[in-house]
């Protein structure tokens, strides 16, 4: 990575940190100097392969509203809360994206506000939740994922507005067309990527990589009058004429 930041002895606790967006924010805030717990939804992390040991592993179904505070109870201490973890699936069930995605987030993100209240960072505690370019366009395949996205980007307005003074900042990112595991099969279908990256400005898919600095920023003191805003990283995506 190009851009150098200083977590050290931070907390951090990213969901949905075993593939993907996720596990490129955790491997940043480790390499930045965190202590970074991440999340998955199975048991253990001996269920996963080549799961990075330095992190710190909990299982959580944002679903289950026992299990979210169980995550939240076990960050005690909490300097920066990604809210990553999401999933679709095909068809896709409605109630289980609104209910996951959107229900789910809020319940961890309240859970974790005694804890990021106090955090002593620069610019207190900070809460950096992943919205999509779905919360901002139409989509039929999956319109509970749209909806869920871009009622958390009100949500992160909401609280940003809430939490103002008690030391949390509360931002969100929108990823473009990303390559992960999710959306491989997207990416690699011979009309859809191509034409995908032919909208984009910059010319291509992006990598997980190309999210994490932007959340480093929002999450660090640089950032530290930055709250209720949600920042689109989407290599042009958005600027498209067409």
């Amino acid at each position: 990575m190009s851009t150098t930041f200083d977590f050290a002895a931070r907390e951090v606790l990213v969901t949905g940190g075993t593939s993907g967006i996720g596990a490129a924010v955790a491997d940043a805030f480790t390499l930045a100097g965190a202590r970074v717990t991440i999340t998955g939804t199975r048991a253990d992390s001996a269920a996963y392969d080549g799961l990075p040991r330095h992190h710190r592993y909990l299982p959580l179904r944002l679903g289950e509203r026992k299990n979210v505070l169980d995550v939240a109870d076990a960050c005690a201490n909490i300097d920066v809360l990604i809210n990553n973890a999401g999933r679709t699936s095909m068809p896709e069930d409605f109630d289980v994206a609104v209910d996951e995605l959107l229900k789910g987030t809020h319940a961890l993100t309240m859970a974790c506000l005694p804890a990021l209240s106090r955090s002593t960072q620069r610019g207190g505690g900070a809460v950096i939740s992943l919205a999509s370019m779905m919360a901002f366009f139409g989509n039929t395949l999956f319109p509970g994922y749209g909806a869920a996205k871009a009622g958390l980007l009100m949500l992160t307005r909401s609280l940003a507005q809430g939490w103002g003074d008690r030391n949390v900042r509360v931002n969100a990112v929108a990823p473009g067309a990303i390559r992960t595991p999710m959306t491989e099969r997207f990416a690699d279908d011979p009309v859809y990527g191509p034409a995908t990256a032919q909208r984009i400005a910059l010319g291509r898919w992006g990598e997980p990589d190309d999210i994490a600095d932007p959340i480093l920023f929002l999450a660090s003191p640089a950032a530290r009058y930055i709250t209720g805003e949600c920042l689109a990283v989407s290599g042009g995506y958005m600027i498209a004429d067409s």
